[in-house]
């Protein structure tokens, strides 16, 4: 194994105000460990507490977006790393006291451009049209192949009250990484 620059990477952390990153299979078992652990981390501080309850929110959202949409690797994709089923977030501060949550993972190549469209159209929506949009989409009975109604990126705007800020990298044919960025302020 290579040399692990594990003080640069503590660097860039610290840098950035990381408060919690994690990599590795996203479960259900995962994902209420780490609201716990944030939650606790967040109660320690004198947050407003109504920044608190956005954060949570939107924290929420974020990582049962990841969870939910995460594609599972099917077969070997000679273009990715071993254990490319996983997924990536970070929570840290963000500039004036907010905070950054960012998550990252594999979705199928296919999905990539109407994701994009998706965000971009919300992006383009100010809060009345986003809070209209959403209870269309509440009232709606259409629902995606994994199940959901389309709901947590329009409601990851409409509480983070900033435009999400997203990447796509295409590693392989059938892949794409797919990063997202939240910022409550």
């Amino acid at each position: 194994m290579a040399q692990l620059d594990l003080y640069n990477i503590y660097l860039n952390m610290e840098k950035e105000d990381i408060i919690l990153s994690f990599k590795g299979d996203i479960t259900k078992e995962l994902l209420s460990s780490v609201y716990q652990i944030v939650e606790a981390r967040i109660e320690s501080g004198n947050e407003d507490p109504k920044k608190k309850k956005k954060f949570f929110h939107v924290l929420v959202e974020c990582l049962q977006n990841m969870y939910n949409h995460m594609e599972t690797m099917q077969g070997m994709d000679n273009d990715l790393p071993e254990n490319s089923g996983s997924g990536i977030f970070m929570i840290g501060k963000g500039e004036e006291g907010g905070y950054r949550i960012i998550t990252g993972n594999f979705i199928l190549t296919e999905n990539a451009g109407i994701l994009k469209e998706r965000i971009d159209q919300i992006n383009a929506m100010n809060p009345q049209e986003l809070k209209a949009y959403y209870l269309e989409k509440l009232g709606s009975t259409e629902l995606s192949d994994k199940g959901g109604a389309g709901l947590g990126i329009i409601d990851i705007a409409r509480k983070s009250g900033n435009k999400i800020e997203y990447d796509f990298q295409y590693p392989s044919s059938k892949y794409s990484f797919f990063t997202l960025s939240a910022t409550i302020n």
